[in-house]
């Protein structure tokens, strides 16, 4: 009899406890609000809600109770009267923002205010943050759920708010697709770019054109490994797919039901050897090419002949009706001259037009293809080269080689898209660490696009009111599953996202700010887990470097979660919850091989970091560099060539790796006291598929002030296709106190190589004197 008790209130205190709602969640909302708070109080969500809703936002409404019936199992009943608690749309005019909203949940109602549809939808989207992240996957086990009361009163920054995805080098399902949309919508994002043509895959069905469907997309073979690997190898596989209109028309619509525009780019007069590849007699040769089947910028070009323009705007015919927005994205970008400059018909019609040059052709182009899909009662977008020859009259630029094009464009009067290569090329590595994934280069970490500011400095008031805001960019060369493609956008997008929405005085780029965007990042962790995404997580990674206290040679070690522990080693030996903890400063006594990791109480958080410093007699020394390297690529600064620290042998945009953009470089290091050497050396990166070509030869110079004496070396590399060249100069002992370097840059890139006409780039790394 007492066990039979003892069990009915096991069951009885079991029933209780599942019934029983878990605690409310403190929203950090992602992107942050203007204004936030947030109170002790809770809101008691369940099935007994009512919804209300005015008629001009009823689509967002609508739109939140389908989320529910999909989550939780249940529509809100709409009642105007409620018995119990409420969540209501109310619109109101006074919100002066378009897409601003006020959102407040009381103990009892919870009240979404704004002026159209997508404010309140924005409105839902920072709500839903007020649900447990396991709402998201349908695994929360309670049916009552405790809302935090609150106040948030919010708008964006801009208007414009981009994602970009490329499928012409990689094709990704609709479903993917619809999912990519639902991810920016999450994180109010607006516009979605979508790249449908380039050289290696023609994606969108064109009814009056069925070769594009037959031939265009679908490429023979596709490049195995880097570009700049030698000797190419291909995987021997047909590739390729396209969208028919019908599942654009669905995309479409799924994003517009989303208040996400989507904006498709259709390039021209570059990366068409796709199309020219259906249709031969586009191109100036009219001679049978292939769908590429690697990457890169090819010839065959667009040829501005009759037919060419025909069978543009035939295209473009079937294009717009599937888009409402008002953009067209016609690309102008990385368009070779070279067909044109040995075409008969180019130059006869650049003499026709009065035309300067091929760039003003490419001008003409473009401002002709323009006109008519102004006609059409649409504008066109177009990549920054657009503005070479002269900008087409109507067209809004998107700046990608740095912020120069964005700046002359709103100087001009033109609205501009910031997203440069620097900020917004999510393709780009995000880690420093050996273990990620083949990417095609550069290095775009987390911090980096967060303190993105899309307002260049040389832009008065005025001027600025032309940026319409910015965009990430995902291209998918080296992207083939949409696994890869969601740990390339994820968490970048979600910094992004909060540079183009949240206000500047509520992020003013300072570390402090960041190291808040990562709790909050760390914490919607699990929101991306409970959607399936497949987000990098480089929060419990270490940043290091080699830097000096008190005359004295430290590793500094730092985290972006600043409340968890870093344990090293020097002894080669992978660290462990055992090794020694870091302090913050560890002195170097020699060539050390550092490795650390970040812990909690129980283990290991994050991947291994390994800093391996080799003591030269530059270390440490005075250095002098002319010019300074680019912006885009500063590696460590000038300190950096001589800190102990080589760079990686994978890639070239991490912090070690310094680069100058077409210009000679002169280096003078001052020993300290005169020295007695027996060597020199470096690496240069030879990437010519990132326009990075070694340089022929080096000038060295040494002097030792006691006798003046001065020898001067001119030394010649050994080049070859390898990716990384070194070079070595060996001298018979010499004393010296000052050494200069000059290294000469390899000059204009010739024909039939990537970047053909313009100067290359020089990569340099350490430089280690002996």
């Amino acid at each position: 009899m007492r066990s039979n008790i003892f069990f009915k209130l096991v069951i009885l205190l079991c029933i209780v406890s599942c019934t029983k709602p878990e605690p409310s969640i403190t929203p950090f909302i992602l992107p942050t609000p203007s204004f936030d708070g947030v109170s002790n109080e809770d809101f008691v969500f369940d099935k007994n809600v009512s919804l209300h809703t005015d008629f001009e936002l009823r689509s967002a409404a609508n739109f939140a109770n389908d989320f529910f019936e999909e989550k939780l199992g249940y529509k809100l009943p709409y009642d105007s009267k409620p018995n119990g608690n409420l969540l209501q749309f109310i619109f109101d005019e006074s919100i002066e923002n378009e897409e601003g909203y006020e959102l407040k949940v009381d103990i009892s109602l919870i009240t979404i205010k704004a002026k159209t549809a997508k404010g309140a939808f924005y409105a839902f989207q920072s709500l839903r943050q007020f649900f447990p992240a396991t709402v998201e996957n349908k695994t929360f086990p309670h049916k009552t759920i405790l809302l935090k009361c609150a106040l948030i009163k919010d708008a964006p920054r801009f208007v414009y708010r981009g994602m970009h995805l490329d499928v012409s080098r990689h094709f990704f399902s609709v479903e993917f697709i619809k999912k990519y949309i639902d991810m920016m919508a999450m994180l109010k994002m607006n516009t979605f770019h979508w790249h449908l043509t380039d050289d290696q895959g023609w994606r969108i069905e064109i009814k009056q054109y069925p070769e594009l469907q037959k031939v265009a997309a679908y490429r023979d073979e596709t490049l195995i490994g880097h570009y700049n690997e030698e000797p190419q190898q291909f995987d021997g596989k047909k590739y390729g797919g396209f969208y028919t209109q019908e599942e654009v028309a669905a995309i479409v619509k799924y994003a517009t039901e989303r208040f996400v525009t989507v904006i498709p780019e259709i390039e021209m007069p570059g990366h068409s050897q796709a199309a020219i590849a259906a249709y031969p007699n586009l191109g100036c040769t009219g001679k049978p090419t292939k769908v590429a089947t690697k990457w890169g910028v090819f010839e065959d070009i667009y040829c501005p002949t009759a037919e060419t323009f025909t069978f543009l705007e035939n295209v473009l015919d079937e294009v717009m009706p599937l888009f409402p927005g008002k953009y067209i994205h016609i690309g102008g970008d990385e368009a070779p001259k070279t067909r044109w400059k040995a075409c008969e018909h180019c130059q006869a019609l650049i003499k026709k037009e009065k035309l300067k040059d091929e760039y003003g052709l490419q001008s003409y182009f473009i401002a002709r293809i323009e006109k008519y899909i102004n006609s059409k009662g649409k504008q066109i977008i177009g990549w920054d080269e657009i503005l070479e020859g002269g900008l087409a009259p109507n067209a809004t630029v998107m700046s990608w080689r740095g912020t120069e094009g964005a700046v002359e464009a709103a100087k001009a009067g033109h609205n501009v898209i910031l997203t440069p290569t620097s900020h917004a090329y999510f393709d780009y590595y995000q880690s420093d660490n050996d273990a990620e994934p083949l990417a095609i280069g550069g290095y775009l970490p987390l911090e980096k696009v967060y303190n993105f500011n899309p307002i260049p400095k040389e832009l008065n008031e005025e001027e600025a009111k032309h940026v319409l805001g910015a965009q990430g960019n995902l291209w998918t060369e080296y992207i083939s599953t949409s696994e890869q493609a969601e740990y390339m956008v994820f968490p970048r997008i979600i910094a992004m996202a909060e540079v183009v929405w949240s206000n500047p005085t509520k992020r003013d780029y300072q570390q402090k700010d960041y190291q808040h965007f990562t709790y909050r990042l760390s914490l919607f962790h699990k929101r991306l887990d409970a959607q399936n995404v497949n987000y990098a997580n480089h929060l419990y990674e270490i940043e290091g470097e080699i830097t000096k206290q008190n005359e004295q040679l430290v590793f500094d070690l730092q985290t972006t979660i600043k409340d968890k522990t870093i344990r090293y080693t020097t002894d080669e030996s992978s660290p462990t919850i055992t090794s020694e903890v870091y302090n913050g400063t560890l002195p170097i006594e020699g060539s050390t091989v550092l490795k650390a990791a970040v812990f909690n109480e129980k283990e290991k958080l994050g991947r291994d970091f390994t800093l391996t410093f080799n003591n030269h007699k530059a270390v440490g020394a005075t250095i002098t560099l002319d010019p300074t390297p680019s912006k885009a690529y500063p590696g460590s600064g000038k300190e950096g060539l001589i800190n102990g620290v080589s760079g990686s042998s994978k890639r070239y945009g991490d912090k070690e790796w310094l680069g100058f953009s077409g210009k000679d470089v002169t280096i003078k290091i001052d020993l300290g006291k005169p020295t007695t050497i027996s060597s020199i050396s470096t690496r240069f990166y030879n990437a010519s598929g990132q326009w990075i070509h070694a340089p022929e030869e080096i000038g060295f110079s040494f002097i030792n002030d006691e006798d003046g004496r001065t020898l001067n070396r001119i030394a010649l590399i050994s080049k070859s296709d390898a990716t990384l060249i070194p070079y070595t100069l060996q001298i018979e002992e010499l004393t010296t106190q000052y050494i200069e370097i000059f290294i000469p840059n390899y000059g204009v890139i010739p024909d039939g190589l990537q970047g053909a006409g313009h100067k290359a780039w020089t990569f340099l790394d350490e430089i280690v004197v002996k």
